[in-house]
């Protein structure tokens, strides 16, 4: 939640249905991600995209995150005060106005999507999974905790 507010500005409930999905999806596709069809994906996108396996639910997974970052950067669009800018996504479009006419900007929808599902994903992952491994450790040396 430190994550969203940073990159989102918001900080979601923990009841919240929108943000327990985003946590689910996320949470399924790292497991997808160690299967065998996933990792030949990696390599044979075009081949593999006709094929049936995890990497289908991996696609579909990736899709709903993705437009879940990109409704609250539309939302973030309707409410910009550019002299306020409240998180990540408010400065990023900021400096999408003042790039406006160059043609060779990187500052485009797009790229702020992608950023924000970045910052977010290394954020959530890193944490969790350097927490888990911290309490495995200490589970199996428990003399290290008294």
């Amino acid at each position: 939640n430190i994550i969203c507010s940073i990159v989102f500005g918001d900080r979601f409930d923990y009841e919240d249905r929108k943000f327990l999905d985003l946590i689910n999806w996320i949470e399924e596709n790292n497991r997808l991600q160690t299967s065998i069809q996933t990792q030949l994906y990696n390599f044979f996108p075009n081949v593999m995209e006709y094929l049936p396996g995890p990497h289908q639910q991996l696609i579909k997974n990736f899709q709903k995150v993705d437009e879940f970052t990109t409704d609250i950067i539309k939302e973030h669009q309707k409410t910009l005060d550019p002299t306020c800018p409240r998180d990540f996504i408010d400065a990023f479009l900021n400096k999408m106005e003042q790039e406006k006419g160059n043609d060779h900007s990187e500052f485009t929808v797009e790229t702020l999507s992608r950023t924000t599902l970045d910052l977010f994903l290394a954020g959530t992952g890193t944490t969790s999974i350097t927490l888990r491994f911290a309490i495995l450790i200490l589970h199996k040396y428990p003399e290290i905790v008294g």
